[in-house]
């Protein structure tokens, strides 16, 4: 049986206590595929993975293959074939007495986070090793892991499918349609509540999901809202950030990366711009994607954007270049 090494970082959180099951069951990366999981945490919390490894035994799963906690970086990525980089610094923590709470203080803490990480991905996974930033602010600590890393056969990825998710499920809901009825469902921009979450483009059945609608003042004023602050509503209704769905969207991402993209249809990931539609290069931005036969990643061209959209997708573009200039000292 074929392997492929997987490295997950905040192995102890609850995201990752939904996703890693999934990832050694054969649901991910096939049945003839045996994973090595790597479980990455900090020190002080390493000693509970000791646990999360028993369960993932007792699952029983015939594809799982070497299981190891560790707290060491290089130690966890070394040979990786794909890095989920899980765990981040998330809003409200204390540190050193000081609550977090500005977003600018938030890139910053996690920017020295993945400045590391990315170093440690770039010397030590694959060469041609994929990466999927799930840690919040996804998009920009892709951007400093990514820089980091100077790697250019490694491939980075921030996650934004859980956005797409979310917008799949309130407008198939609106149009009284299953969920599996909707495709070209594309997340612009930053996974932030900034991101536009394109329902024009988007079809059902083939036809355009906002004509299907038919309700612009829906689409404006409840939809995008409703899509965009799906994360604290989440929040405020469990006392705990999305984690379950968190771990659906990062399957959904592995899965379809890993495979050709069906005709007619698109995927959503954060990838660094090559400046299509006028993004600037470089910057980690949500965009329509497809995975070719070959395996290789595109941006879907000649996607057609209103004058709507375009204002939309200018704010989150403009967002994800002040994200840029708070991090310009770790780009270096």
């Amino acid at each position: 049986m074929k392997e492929i090494n997987v490295a997950v970082t905040g192995g102890a959180g609850q995201i990752a206590y939904s996703l890693l099951p999934r990832l050694i069951s054969g649901e991910t990366f096939g049945a003839d595929i045996k994973v090595n999981l790597r479980l990455i945490e900090i020190p002080q919390v390493v000693e509970k993975l000791e646990g999360t490894i028993m369960e993932l035994i007792d699952c029983g799963f015939s594809q799982t293959g070497k299981l190891i906690a560790t707290s060491n970086i290089d130690e966890g990525v070394e040979d990786a074939d794909w890095v989920l980089l899980v765990g981040s610094i998330p809003r409200g923590i204390v540190i050193d007495g000081k609550k977090i709470e500005e977003r600018s203080d938030l890139l910053k803490i996690n920017g020295g986070i993945f400045t590391n990480q990315g170093k440690a991905i770039g010397e030590l996974a694959k060469p041609d090793a994929k990466v999927l930033v799930v840690g919040n602010p996804a998009n920009t600590n892709a951007l400093i892991g990514r820089n980091s890393a100077k790697n250019d056969g490694q491939h980075w990825y921030a996650m934004t499918a859980l956005d797409a998710n979310r917008a799949k499920a309130q407008l198939a809901e609106k149009a009284g349609t299953d969920i599996s009825n909707l495709k070209n469902m594309i997340i612009w921009g930053n996974h932030s509540p900034t991101m536009y979450p394109d329902p024009y483009n988007a079809t059902i059945e083939g036809q355009s999901a906002a004509d299907i609608i038919k309700d612009k003042s829906w689409i404006e004023e409840e939809y995008l809202p409703l899509v965009q602050q799906r994360g604290k509503a989440v929040i405020e209704a469990r006392g705990a950030s999305s984690a379950a769905s968190a771990a659906n969207a990062a399957i959904d991402t592995i899965k379809a990366v890993s495979k050709p993209t069906q005709d007619g249809d698109c995927f959503s990931a954060a990838i660094p711009s090559d400046g299509s539609y006028g993004i600037p290069e470089g910057l980690i931005f949500g965009f329509p994607l497809k995975t070719n036969e070959k395996g290789e990643v595109e941006i879907i061209q000649d996607i057609e954007i209103n004058d709507f959209a375009q204002s939309k997708i200018d704010i989150t573009t403009k967002e994800l270049l002040e994200e840029q200039e708070a991090v310009r000292d770790l780009l270096t």
